[in-house]
């Protein structure tokens, strides 16, 4: 973000790394900010094609008609599900367990989060994603 130029719009936005397309959602929430749509899909997918899942993603537009982004790592709870290879969470989390995942699981997702997450350790990034995790209706196991 550029603090010289004034902000008029942001936008918070979920995209795949290195899969942004005009099309909506992403395309109508960016015309609306007053951001050439075309310059950046174009720019996201180059900046985040090593990366890979669901990215986070700020978009502050200034108005100048001029743009920064921030991609954030992929959302804790799309992390978890692709480390178990599992569609979604339970519905009832408190009563019906959805699956079980390993604390050694827990911290290789904490390990990649840490930079993202209000935690200053790595232990205290561990209890934050158990906490996403038990909220999913799984099972922290050892």
């Amino acid at each position: 973000m550029d603090p010289n130029k004034k902000v008029t719009k942001k936008v918070k936005v979920q995209i795949m790394a290195g899969k942004a397309v005009p099309a909506p959602p992403l395309g109508p929430a960016l015309g609306q900010a007053g951001v050439n749509i075309a310059d950046f899909t174009k720019r996201f997918n180059d900046a985040t094609k090593d990366m890979k899942g669901l990215l986070s993603v700020k978009i502050y537009a200034y108005e100048d008609r001029t743009y920064d982004f921030v991609a954030k790592t992929a959302t804790t709870t799309s992390m978890i599900k692709e480390v178990l290879g599992m569609k979604s969470g339970s519905n009832k989390p408190g009563i019906q367990k959805a699956g079980k995942i390993t604390k050694a699981q827990i911290r290789a997702i904490a390990e990649h989060k840490l930079n993202d997450l209000t935690a200053n350790t790595i232990e205290e990034a561990e209890k934050i994603i158990a906490g996403a995790a038990r909220s999913m209706g799984l099972e922290v196991s050892n």
